[in-house]
């Protein structure tokens, strides 16, 4: 279990762009049964993001922390996933306390890019060149994920995963739309055994 200090929780609301359930399509949960919330509001930038609409938090409307642990209880998910966007843009401590508390494992998914708040059982830390993570992100780091459209990702990979714990998995992502991203990291992964390959199932599944 991976957490920042647990007070207790006051009401809280997040722009939500979308819940839905589905499959965990990347990472170390790949196939997993999930529920997903993703926020509003992202300021990191990323040329190849597929939710930029998820971008500015005043386009979606407000939702209580108590109504999206509702609608995750009532969906059955083996995991619930805070996605975005970026949402550590938000405190994200009374929502994910009222999800643990209602027993639902909580898994983040983040570029690191924002102080850390919340009580999770997964982090995802994804982080990007162009607004690189905070420090104080690196110890909760469950797992690693670096998407690599050209060479210059793999050094920033190599570089971000000598700040995470020993025990972190790694992970390198083909970027989507990019001819060749996915040869050039089976090719690293191959000469470098300590790093897994990510694929993204849900879109060759196309669901959400």
């Amino acid at each position: 279990m991976t957490s920042s200090a647990i007070a207790s929780p006051t009401p809280t609301n997040y722009p939500v762009v979308e819940t839905f359930a589905s499959i965990q399509g990347e990472g170390a949960f790949s196939g997993t049964s999930a529920f997903f919330i993703r926020l509003g509001g992202c300021d990191v930038g990323c040329w190849f993001c597929d939710t930029k609409e998820s971008w500015n938090p005043k386009r979606h409307p407000q939702m209580a922390a108590g109504d999206l642990v509702r609608d995750a209880v009532a969906a059955k998910p083996a995991i619930v996933v805070v996605t975005g966007g970026e949402p550590l843009m938000h405190d994200l401590l009374p929502l994910t306390h009222s999800l643990r508390q209602a027993g639902l494992p909580v898994h983040l998914e983040t570029s690191g890019a924002h102080p850390f708040t919340g009580s999770f059982d997964w982090v995802t830390l994804s982080p990007k060149r162009f607004k690189p993570p905070v420090g104080e992100i690196y110890p909760h780091v469950s797992e690693l994920k670096v998407v690599v459209a050209g060479c210059e990702d793999l050094e920033w990979a190599e570089q971000e995963a000598a700040k995470v714990n020993k025990s972190t998995r790694l992970y390198l992502q083909p970027e989507w739309e990019t001819s060749g991203s996915e040869q050039l990291v089976f090719d690293y992964v191959l000469e470098h055994p300590q790093w897994r390959v990510s694929l993204q199932i849900h879109k060759f599944l196309q669901v959400r």
